[in-house]
């Protein structure tokens, strides 16, 4: 199967289940079924939902064949196909997360920034920490958003509060946002919206009637024991710098 035909299979067997192509990933409660041709093995094989893992349903739909054969434990290679003859969705619908609350504990981490490290939140123990979830890079509200935070450096520098953005998009895109507006902070990168689902910042959205899943802007301030201090739900951007130090300010 080329790629262009897997551009054409799994977004119109995914639109069919109601899943929004833009985010390419599956419902963690899908039921697989599928046929493996590889070379001239043929593999008839189901993957129940105990074994549709996070790593193999939030795969990229351009590696969905190697993330199959991977699963199913059979050769890789550029003579295997992978065909997905049917997908079935259980009744039981997905849920969003709840909100972590203030006071709680701030769920652990550890993501890729653009910097090239990798950030651990409860290795930032001693410091407060802002961490803020926006929808896409280089968009209207979130470069005002990130250019606030940019322009508040030496303010945010004195509370000694490290602040840290983090959306769905990849490192290049946040490399390129970045290097456009001379950010001064990371960004991260949660591809997968893993851990805005753990902060309870991947929300359904309905735009025009139209339902669908995506980052809610929301701010969450971890004091300097990792507890969360202070959560803003849908963020009104005009602003949102000041109420940051403010509550910084209060530590």
């Amino acid at each position: 199967m080329s790629d262009r035909e897997r551009w054409i299979v799994y977004p119109l067997l995914l639109m069919s289940l109601g899943i929004s192509v833009r985010d390419k990933v599956l419902p963690s409660k899908a039921v697989v079924a599928m046929t493996v041709h590889c070379s001239n093995l043929k593999v008839d094989n189901k993957i129940d939902s105990k074994s549709v893992t996070a790593d193999f349903v939030r795969c990229n739909l351009l590696e969905a064949n190697r993330a199959v054969a991977k699963e199913l434990d059979l050769p890789s290679g550029a003579g295997n196909e992978v065909r997905v003859l049917k997908l079935t969705q259980r009744s039981e619908e997905v849920k969003m997360s709840e909100w972590v609350e203030e006071g709680q504990q701030a769920p652990d981490f550890t993501l890729p920034a653009d910097d090239g490290t990798d950030v651990k939140l409860s290795k930032l123990r001693g410091s407060p920490v802002v961490l803020y979830f926006y929808p896409r890079d280089d968009t209207p509200g979130c470069t005002t958003e990130a250019c606030a935070f940019r322009d508040r450096s030496t303010d945010l520098a004195q509370t000694k509060a490290k602040v840290f953005g983090i959306s769905p998009d990849t490192l290049d895109s946040h490399r390129t946002f970045s290097g456009k507006f001379s950010l001064n902070f990371p960004l991260l990168a949660d591809v997968d919206h893993q851990v805005a689902e753990q902060y309870g910042a991947w929300r359904e959205k309905n735009m025009y009637g139209k339902k669908s899943m995506g980052i809610q802007r929301s701010t969450f301030l971890i004091d300097r024991d990792g507890k969360v201090a202070k959560v803003w739900r849908s963020v009104k951007v005009d602003g949102h710098d000041q109420q940051v130090l403010d509550a910084l300010a209060q530590l």
